[in-house]
């Protein structure tokens, strides 16, 4: 008879087998705080204009070559929750930059907490999604931080305080910091259709990613941005859609307005002035029955008789659509043959759309309606558009719907160079960039960058925490030290002496030269720079919302004291793709 092995008592006793639970410091604060801390650490290397390039290969064996944050964390498959948190902060960083929806940041914050109710991988898919629509700057700074705090912490931890002390510490560093961050304010952006002023604002954004070709992106997408602005209502990211074409070089890239399809035409017509524009989001060819039928037929001219009807039926729905005065159509879906021989009759354009997204932005474009079946169009659901024709761009084939005039809502920024993963980092340069000009469309007010406005507010919140009493003013000390991280890392991925730099830094400031960063590039030996003087800013919001989660997120992290892991669901993991083993049968 077996003997009954009794269960283990405690929090152990009520979970599932297989489940695992960890708690106390060494257990579950110091375990949390060495997670956060190696993660930071892998992002720290790719900050800056001097960051190196990851290489990440994700699960579908895809490469990516960047340095940019948002990218590096998407792809990696984190396991462990403590990193997941940071991981989330993250999003719900871009979610309140560039969603201005939800104006109360703890609403927005309950937003993202509905996630965490579904599967890690659910989580993680929608959040990449949303981090692809709402990318912006300034998140590597969030990952940074957040870790530098959490290092701190350890230390203060090991010398007696609880994680309680740290935590309130650190929110009392944080309003202090909020509360100052405005007085740094070193220049504002009056006019967004001002395009000297735009491309200021957007030169540090892109300078992180391209590094020697910011003034000619910068230059390039405040051109975009500007012409799409609407008069009354605010800046949509999608309006400025962007196109890759491999071969040339950066400098070869262009804005276009109106949308630019890597596809030729379907049929002989390639050119369309002033052309009214019908769109269908199915295919534009004989329509078949939804059940299945059989004809007999019994004679030839029962059989040509049959044929005739289906060609009478497509040659009437094409001149309808040419007594509408439809002279392009786009399509979903297939062109068929015969459907193509009549457009031609009556020499209509025939361009073929695949992308419901690409269809939904060419609407806006053109002004028209997509249509869910043949049918011909009203006067208000037909589109207007100056000019549609087929071009070569790189001896690559582009249909192009161009809008000439000065209300165009969508352009498209045609990419150009010479690998495809180097194209790839252009194009979140740029979107780093179209984000930062949303951000101006709300708040145009503009912080000292280089690590500046950091050390400026290092030294404030260091003096604010002289005056605590308590033991809250170890952690704002720490608080305000962790703050110096920044120019440490820049210095180190430039392979300057941190040390030498950053006392540089610091008696710059005592002095109350408040603007003085670091400079990347030692034009005067001793890698001090006024970051206004070279017109290096950053976003007031980008500060402000990255302060504010990054702290949450440590003090978060900080206040967990157990981490409880439930048996991970289903059986083993399926066997992968490639040559198996025959004995296993």
């Amino acid at each position: 008879m077996a003997l009954h092995v009794p269960r283990p008592a405690g929090l152990s006793s009520m979970l599932k087998d297989g489940a695992r639970h960890f708690s106390g410091l060494e257990e579950a604060v110091y375990r949390n705080i060495s997670a956060c801390k190696e993660f930071s650490k892998t992002l720290k290397t790719a900050y800056g204009p001097q960051g190196r390039n990851k290489m990440v290969i994700n699960h579908l064996e895809k490469l990516f070559v960047t340095n940019d944050a948002a990218t590096i964390i998407k792809e990696l498959e984190i396991e462990h929750p403590a990193a997941k948190l940071l991981m989330f902060l993250y999003y719900v960083l871009m979610f309140t930059l560039f969603s201005p929806q939800i104006e109360h940041p703890t609403a927005k914050l309950m937003m993202f907490l509905c996630y965490i109710e579904h599967p890690a991988a659910k989580l993680m898919m929608l959040a990449s999604q949303m981090q692809e629509q709402e990318i912006g700057d300034g998140t590597n700074w969030v990952i940074i931080f957040a870790g530098a705090l959490l290092e701190a912490a350890e230390d203060l931890i090991r010398m007696g305080l609880t994680p309680t002390d740290v935590a309130e510490g650190y929110q009392l560093a944080v309003n202090k910091a909020l509360e100052l961050l405005p007085s740094m304010q070193c220049w504002e952006v009056t006019d967004t259709r001002n395009l000297e002023q735009v491309t200021k604002a957007l030169r540090s954004a892109i300078m992180s990613k391209q590094f020697g070709n910011e003034d000619f992106l910068a230059k390039l997408v405040a051109n975009a941005c500007i012409s799409i602005l609407p008069e009354k209502t605010s800046f949509n990211v999608d309006n400025v859609r962007i196109c890759k074409i491999l071969g040339s070089g950066i400098h070869k890239s262009e804005v276009i307005q109106g949308m630019v399809f890597q596809r030729t035409v379907e049929g002989s017509v390639t050119a369309k002035e002033k052309a009214k524009v019908a769109v269908y989001s199915c295919p534009f060819d004989v329509t078949t029955t939804e059940t299945k039928g059989t004809v007999l037929i019994q004679s030839a001219d029962e059989l040509a008789k049959f044929s005739r009807g289906e060609e009478n039926r497509m040659e009437t729905d094409v001149k309808g659509l040419a007594d509408a005065g439809v002279t392009v159509l786009v399509a979903g879906g297939k062109i068929g043959d015969l459907a193509l021989h009549y457009l031609n009759k009556y020499n209509m354009m025939a361009v073929r759309v695949t992308s419901k997204w690409d269809l939904r932005r060419l609407c806006k474009t053109v002004g028209a309606t997509i249509l869910p079946k043949l049918t011909c169009p009203t006067p208000e659901e037909i589109g207007l558009c100056d000019r549609v024709f087929m071009d070569e761009v790189g001896e690559v084939p582009v249909t192009i719907f161009r809008q000439e005039g000065e209300e165009s809502r969508i352009c498209t920024v045609i990419v150009r160079g010479s690998t495809g993963n180097y194209m790839d980092d252009i194009e979140r340069a740029i979107t780093d960039a179209i984000n930062t000009y949303k951000g101006l469309c709300r708040d145009g007010r503009c912080v000292a960058g280089a690590g500046s406005t950091e050390i400026q507010l290092s030294l404030l919140i260091e003096q604010y925490g002289a005056q605590c009493p308590g033991l809250e003013q170890y952690a704002i000390k720490k608080f305000s030290e962790s703050l110096r991280v920044f120019p440490k890392v820049l210095a180190d991925n430039c392979g300057a002496s941190y040390q030498e730099t950053l006392s540089n830094l610091l008696a710059s400031h005592s002095e109350g030269k408040k603007n003085v960063g670091f400079d990347c590039e030692n034009e005067n030996g001793s890698h001090v720079i006024n970051a206004c003087e070279k017109q290096i800013y950053d976003l007031y919001l980008t500060k402000y919302w990255a302060l504010k989660y990054s702290t949450s997120a440590a003090n978060q992290i900080l206040r967990v004291d157990q981490i409880i892991m439930a048996k991970r669901a289903g059986g083993p993991k399926a066997r992968g793709m490639g040559a198996q083993d025959p004995d296993d049968d």
